[in-house]
């Protein structure tokens, strides 16, 4: 199995997993916060869903500038995130083709201006982009729980699920 193969895999299992917790947010709760230095549960559903593409971008580009890398849009509703993590993820997977693994060593940075936070080879960087939707969805888990909206297993069965050992 190639690089680009675990990756494609690896790929398609979170983004199932992700998926199935961002249909979970319901429009009546996209303001929600459970801490006042948490981020709303729109900022953060937005991040999660947003993930995905920096597959695409990481292996189309060799930098991220937030210095100019344009805002976000706010999305408005579920139907708006679902749309845009589904947009997102094509556009990840399109990138993940036996090509491009003659990218996977090439270096890519990560900027502010020119405060470089990280310069990494590009397969560390997706890497750890993956790493980060887990992470973030493992934070919406914790949104949802609060709010009494029933978790779906990731690797296996969640306590809510009925088969739950």
């Amino acid at each position: 199995m190639t690089i680009i193969d675990y990756l494609k895999q690896q790929f398609i299992e979170e983004g199932a997993i992700t998926r199935k917790f961002l249909a979970l947010v319901h429009d009546g709760d996209w303001h929600y916060k459970p801490h006042e230095k948490s981020m709303p549960m729109n900022a953060l559903a937005t991040h999660i869903a947003d993930l995905p593409g920096w597959f695409h971008m990481t292996l189309t580009t060799d930098e991220l500038d937030f210095a100019k890398y344009p805002e976000q849009t706010p999305l408005k509703d579920n139907q708006e995130l679902l749309a845009y993590f589904d947009k997102k993820y094509a556009e990840g997977l399109s990138v993940l083709v036996a090509e491009n693994e003659a990218l996977l060593q090439q270096p890519w940075t990560l900027r502010h201006a020119e405060n470089i936070f990280l310069t990494e080879p590009k397969v560390n960087v997706l890497c750890m982009s993956m790493s980060q939707q887990i992470h973030h969805r493992a934070q919406l888990g914790v949104y949802l729980r609060l709010l009494n909206i029933l978790i779906p297993g990731s690797y296996g069965p969640s306590a809510d699920e009925n088969n739950f050992m």
